[in-house]
Formats: structure tokens, C-alpha cells, sequence
């Protein structure tokens, strides 16, 4: 090579930001060379990040790998650009020259192989070839070894070709420790756009419901199960009605366990297209489908050391379950058009409600997956169950609706809110919720009416006075909740619009004269 050409080579190395480009230029810039015959570029890497090793059954882990490889073979029918045959993983145990390159970092050079076959492991080849000289060098990078490159020449390897092949291999090995940090670099930011996007999304869907709210017997059974199951890692399945708040139990869950600083990663398996399933579980690589125009991550790979939380698990095709199955007990994947297997370290929280005991009995759930799912199953209680925390779940959704709508706050009298409690919301938390939203722009800061089924919002059906007789202790603590209920509602404001006193209908000195009475007794 003429020394006057190597100042340009190395500009060009250096504008390089993909690995494979560097490699690239690399051995253009070798095989241009009349005398070069063949040049390659081993890296050492792990056998997973491998498209070769990956599948493979190796001793060790780490080896060089050859990423590159170029040449003119005096046979028109071998193809030097082949990196996967004889020589494609080289252990840094190994004997051959490469193993000994890249285990101590030190160069070897051979003058004329046909005088020195200490290093030739097959002679006939380097005859036939009518190869005479080899150059091996050490890719170095900050002390650390990143690979060999080696040239094999049809003439003696002269100590000019020796000084700029070293050139090329120190400036070389810059190259490669560059593009590998680009490359990863861009790696991660993809990957934290798509989390990004994704958790902003969630951040918005997770104050629909404001949290877990309410003091029921049946919430509080529900609320202990999370206590004792958030702290392992087992898979909860959780069951329950439509709009019951099973997303919130398994967000619960997940903030109190040892994952909580990761991401809950959400999937809707009821609003996934069948094709798509495949695709939003794994993810995909530019090009595996019509429309796949970039790599995207999966929900898995999204969730890798937090929590995959999968909503109406029952909707997964029957096809699709046996790949979950796998993703479950082995941690691992494939995208969808990629042969790379990936690993994950997820915690599954699902939710339905159905009966997958009856979808297994119809073929249309597996039996082993139901179980790996439901490795601890627990049930969310209807709010048809918990009526008590009517109120409480009202005046939040009150307030949460007049600040997202810009609304006054409007007036809640204690028979609305009796109304309420008497309706079996087959909805739930979500038909409730909806309820005081729609009640909240009606009333303009009026009065507010729940458009309920079966009823009508103004005119309330007599009832019979009930016969019951109840102790004078009794009737204290049923008025004492009942004041407790109002404040709640009110946030805690006792007079004036939307107060505690106005809920109740009483006078608010009357309120406030009962409140002393309470704390009296409560100490």
C-alpha cells in the first residue's frame, strides 16, 4: 500500500457509525491491496448475540466470532465472503494462531508460510491457494482485546506491509469500539422511546379510577390477598367482573413488590387484531410483514425485570398460547422475523372474567397455561358487594370530574348518593364512574341527578316505613357513619354548596355540634 493513501483510509473509519460499515471499509481498503489474497475480521462476543452461535452447543460463552470476511480464491466456485464455515467461532483456549492472538494480544507475523508450519493447520489449502505471507494483528481498544485481523498474502509479508497493516488495525479497532457504542447507543434510545411513549400513556390511564378506594369487608379481603402475594414473584390471576378495577389490583400488586421500580407494562388482550398478537407480545423487525416499516420492542421485552400485566388474558388465540407458555417457563422469545432468542426476566399479573376453566373445557384455553397464569388466583369483588364504599368512590369521581371537565362543583344530597348505593352497577367501579361524569356536566354546579336504569332522577318511588326497632347505641353509630359518609363526600367541608351539612340537609351549626359529639365519644 502506498503510505500517502492511509491518512484518507483512516477518515473514512472514523465517519463510519455502523459496525457493519466499518468492517466494510476495512476490508475494501485491504482487498484493493494486488498482493492481499483473503482478509478477515474475527470479534469476540457471546455466543447469543451470535446469529451463527446463538443455537448452538459451545463449552464457552465468549470467542471469536468472524463478522467479516473477503478475498480472491483461485477458484471461481469458493466463495470468501462466507463467515460461517470452518473458522466462523475460534475458542481463546485454542492452539491456532487467532486463539493465540486474541488470548495474550500479541501479533504474529510470518514472513513465508511455506518455511514456518507451526501455525498452518491446513498446508494443501495454502497451496493450492499459492498463499506465501500472513499478517495477524490484535484489535486493541483501551487495553482491551475486540477481535483479530488477519491477511493472507500471495507474496512475503515485507516489513512495509507489516508497519501500515498495524496502522490499519490500531485505527481499526478505534472504528469498531466506536460503532459498537453507537450502535447500542442507538440500541437504548429506541428502546426508551418506546417505553417513554408507552408509560406517558399509562400515567394517563392510571388516574381513571384514582387509585384503590373504600373500607368494605369485601375490599378489604381483596387488599390483604395483595399484601401477601405482591412480595413474591408468583403469577397472579386475577378474576372478576367487567369494570370491577382489576387493572388496579394488579398495579397494587406491582407497587408493592420488589419490581416496583421497573415498568407495569399493560396488554389489552381484548383489542389486539388476531394477526397482531404474535407482533405486540414479542415484537417485530423492519420487514417481517406488510407494515412492519421499523423494529419494534414487545410488551415482554418492554417489561423485562417489572411486571406484564395482561388484561382479558382469555382473548388470546389458542394458536399464540403455546408461545406464551414458553415466554412463561423459559423466559425466552423470538421477534417476529428474527431468529435472534432473547431473554426476559417478567412477572405476569392477568385478568378476565371469564371462566377459563370452562374455556379449557371447550378447547379454547390451555390447561397448562391456566395454570402456569393462576399460580395464585384471587377475585375482585363486585361493587354491588361493597356498597359501602359508594359514597367515598362518588365524591372522588365528583372532584376528579370537575377538574377534567371545568365544571363547578355541583350539589350531592344524601338521597342521591342513598339512590346510588341501591343500584346493582352492572358495570361496577367503570358504570359508577361514568354515572357522576355524566351527572357532573349536567348539573353545571346545580344539583345532581344520576340518570340511573329503572329510575327516574326526579321522582323517587315511596316506600313503606320499616318496622324494624333498633337500640338507642345502634341508631348513635348508624348516624355517626352516616356523618362520617357525608364528610367524606364533601372532602371534608362541613357549610356552604357541596358541604357535608347540605348533604345531610341539616344546618351546618347542627353538623358541627354533632362533630364534637363524635370526637367526644371517639375518646
Amino acid at each position: 500500500m502506498d503510505p500517502a493513501q492511509l491518512p484518507s483510509i483512516l477518515v473514512a473509519l472514523a465517519q463510519q457509525r455502523s459496525l457493519n460499515d466499518v468492517l466494510k471499509t476495512i476490508l475494501d481498503t485491504l482487498v484493493s491491496q494486488p498482493e492481499v489474497a483473503l482478509a478477515r475480521v474475527w470479534l469476540i462476543d457471546s455466543n447469543d448475540r451470535c446469529p451463527v452461535c446463538r443455537n448452538g452447543e459451545h463449552k464457552t460463552d465468549r470467542a471469536l466470532h468472524l463478522c467479516a470476511s473477503a478475498g480472491s480464491p483461485t477458484s471461481p466456485d469458493t466463495d470468501w465472503s462466507r463467515t460461517n464455515g470452518t473458522f466462523h467461532r475460534v475458542e481463546l483456549s485454542s492452539p491456532l494462531k487467532l486463539g493465540h492472538i486474541a488470548r495474550t494480544g500479541e501479533p504474529i507475523r510470518i514472513r513465508d508460510l511455506s518455511e514456518d508450519s507451526h501455525w498452518v493447520k491446513y498446508p494443501d489449502w495454502v497451496e493450492r491457494e499459492g498463499l506465501r505471507g500472513f499478517a495477524g494483528r490484535p484489535l486493541i481498544f483501551r487495553g482491551e482485546v475486540l477481535g483479530v485481523l488477519a491477511v493472507f498474502r500471495r507474496v512475503q509479508t515485507e516489513d512495509q506491509c507489516w508497519s501500515w497493516i498495524t496502522a490499519l488495525a490500531d485505527a481499526a479497532a478505534v472504528a469498531v469500539a466506536n460503532a459498537r457504542a453507537f450502535e447500542e447507543a442507538e440500541r437504548l434510545r429506541r428502546e426508551l422511546e418506546l417505553e417513554r411513549d408507552y408509560l406517558r400513556e399509562e400515567v394517563q390511564a392510571a388516574g381513571s379510577f384514582g387509585g384503590i378506594l373504600g373500607h368494605s369487608a369485601a375490599l378489604e379481603r381483596a387488599l390483604r390477598q395483595v399484601e401477601l402475594v405482591a412480595s413474591t414473584d408468583a403469577n397472579v390471576l386475577i378474576l372478576g367482573e367487567s369494570g370491577a378495577g382489576k387493572e388496579l389490583i394488579a398495579r397494587a400488586i406491582h407497587q408493592r413488590s420488589p419490581r416496583s421500580r421497573r415498568a407495569l407494562v399493560k396488554v389489552n388482550c381484548g383489542s389486539i387484531p388476531r394477526e397482531l398478537f404474535e407482533s405486540e407480545f414479542f415484537g417485530h423487525t423492519r420487514g417481517a410483514f406488510t407494515g412492519a416499516i421499523k423494529d419494534r420492542v414487545g410488551r415482554f421485552q418492554l417489561a423485562d425485570g417489572g411486571t406484564l400485566f395482561l388484561d382479558e388474558v382469555g382473548e388470546i388465540p389458542l394458536e399464540l398460547q403455546s408461545k406464551l407458555l414458553r415466554v412463561l417457563q423459559e423466559g425466552e422469545f423470538e421477534r417476529v422475523g428474527e431468529d435472534v432468542t432473547r431473554k426476559v426476566n417478567v412477572r405476569v399479573i392477568a385478568a378476565t372474567n371469564r371462566d377459563l376453566r370452562k374455556e379449557v373445557e371447550a378447547g379454547r384455553f390451555r390447561l397448562d397455561l391456566f395454570y402456569r397464569l393462576g399460580v395464585f388466583p384471587m377475585d375482585v369483588p363486585p361493587l354491588r358487594e361493597r356498597r359501602e364504599d359508594i359514597p367515598e368512590l362518588i365524591a372522588h369521581f365528583v372532584r376528579q370530574s370537575c377538574t377534567r371537565f371545568h365544571v363547578p362543583e355541583p350539589k350531592l344530597t344524601q338521597r342521591e348518593v342513598e339512590r346510588a348505593q341501591n343500584h346493582d352497577w352492572p358495570g361496577n367501579v367503570r358504570e359508577l364512574q361514568n354515572a357522576v361524569e355524566r351527572a357532573v356536566i349536567l348539573a353545571r354546579g346545580g344539583p345532581m341527578l344520576f340518570e340511573l336504569p329503572n329510575s327516574t332522577p326526579a321522582i323517587i318511588a315511596p316506600t313503606q316505613p320499616s318496622k324494624e326497632i333498633i337500640t338507642e347505641a345502634e341508631w348513635q353509630s348508624r348516624q355517626r357513619q352516616n356523618i362520617l359518609n357525608a364528610m367524606e363526600a364533601a372532602g371534608g367541608k362541613v357549610s356552604g354548596p357541596g358541604g357535608a351539612a347540605e348533604l345531610l340537609g341539616i344546618n351546618p351549626a347542627t353538623l358541627a355540634s354533632r362533630l364534637k359529639l363524635i370526637r367526644v365519644r371517639d375518646h
